[in-house]
């Protein structure tokens, strides 16, 4: 991936991060802005004025070569394994598209609105479904006779941990999870560059990789009790994409070395580091309302009337509405996640022992962030805060 569009990406994942987390702290969220940038910089290619301005701000690149960048995103996204990419357009059949524009589309759907709300709705819903693998079943956007275009993206991502993690039941004895019986998750690895504290504005934070068999990885990030999500989240960007240093735990100290970690010098049958990690399994989903936080998005003068898109077309369209629905599981196998984004546009509108060894111990038993990161380019992919893990509900067999 070229590096300029991954660390626009990311600037825009870090955003996003800062006002969403907080603003979801009590429900927990998901979100990834890797589906909705290539929008934004298709929209910046047709858009003239305030809005192409406002975009090109969002975006973090010259409006001029958005669409080439939305292009070769979305072609490399799709090639990263483990990673389902695709883009889709459904506009009005009397609706006339700028050649140029249409012509520096990234290759997808091409479908016509009828007009018709169930026969519109059931095709768009069937289009997220498939491109999802069913964990997204809607297309987040209204249908109906108003709907002059529809622009859509959608991200499917599939893990298996290369090692994975055994279930037990946990029982936080303090914290907002107390005395709540969990679906813990264990696991003992290997560890001196796994686990790393980095400090941001809140605070230390306390960062897991869970290695991918594929090519992404999940983190998960533990700030200090109290500490703001998007703080957390932000410092847990920074880091992985490199911005921010962190010590590894073959670095710290034995005792208290970062939220929810201890380290410690044990009897042990080998003298190889090893930290033993239990957090808890989360299934989450998220629906966001973009337009809503319109300014972030670069999206205030595309909503606020019509003619800001003259390259897409020579009929005045505004962005009538632009959602985004997530969904995140983090289990013993492995982590799925994915998320369809859609933009409208209206007219007007996660023995015996012989040695020495470094130990440490990383326990995740109150809410947390978590990013799933693209291990070549370091691209967010999805990220997220968990405040409502999974629950046990009958007796572990295993």
């Amino acid at each position: 991936m070229d590096n300029s569009t991954v660390e626009a990406v990311n600037r825009l994942t870090a955003r996003w991060a800062a006002r969403s987390a907080d603003a979801h702290a009590a429900e927990g969220t998901v979100f990834t802005a890797a589906g909705l940038w290539p929008l934004l910089a298709l929209l910046a290619d047709g858009a003239d004025g305030p809005a192409r301005t406002e975009l090109q701000e969002a975006l973090g690149i010259p409006a001029d070569t958005a669409a080439e960048a939305a292009r070769e995103l979305l072609t490399a996204l799709d090639g990263v394994r483990g990673l389902r990419a695709a883009t889709g357009l459904w506009a009005r059949r009397d609706l006339p598209l700028e050649e140029a524009w249409s012509a520096r589309l990234p290759a997808g759907t091409r479908a016509t609105l009828t007009g018709d709300e169930d026969t519109d709705r059931k095709a768009l819903d069937a289009w997220a479904a498939e491109r999802t693998d069913g964990l997204v079943e809607k297309m987040p956007v209204e249908v109906g006779p108003h709907v002059e275009l529809v622009l859509a993206s959608a991200l499917a991502l599939h893990l298996t941990w290369e090692q994975p993690f055994s279930e037990r039941q946990v029982r936080p004895a303090l914290g907002p999870w107390r005395e709540r019986r969990l679906r813990g998750l264990a696991v003992t690895h290997a560890f001196p560059q796994r686990i790393r504290v980095a400090r941001g504005p809140s605070g230390p934070v306390t960062l897991l990789r869970v290695p991918g068999a594929l090519g992404a990885d999940v983190h998960l990030l533990l700030g200090e009790p109290g500490a703001a999500p998007g703080e957390v989240l932000t410092t847990g960007i920074a880091e992985v994409t490199g911005a921010l240093s962190s010590s590894t735990a073959a670095e710290l100290p034995d005792g208290a070395a970062g939220p929810g970690l201890s380290l410690s010098t044990v009897d042990s049958t080998s003298p190889e580091p090893v930290v033993r990690i239990c957090t808890v399994a989360f299934d989450i989903r998220a629906e966001h309302d973009l337009l809503r936080r319109a300014e972030l998005f670069g999206l205030s003068s595309a909503a606020a009337g019509p003619g800001h898109f003259p390259g897409i077309s020579a009929v005045p369209l505004a962005v009538g509405s632009a959602r985004q629905s997530a969904v995140a599981r983090f289990h013993a196998e492995g982590f799925e996640a994915a998320a369809v984004t859609a933009v409208g546009m209206f007219r007007g509108a996660r023995v015996v022992p012989t040695h020495r060894a470094r130990q440490a111990a990383f326990d995740v038993d109150r809410p947390f962030g978590f990013l799933a990161v693209d291990r070549e380019s370091g691209l967010v992919l999805f990220a997220g805060w968990i405040t409502d893990p999974d629950t046990l509900t009958g007796t572990l067999t295993r």
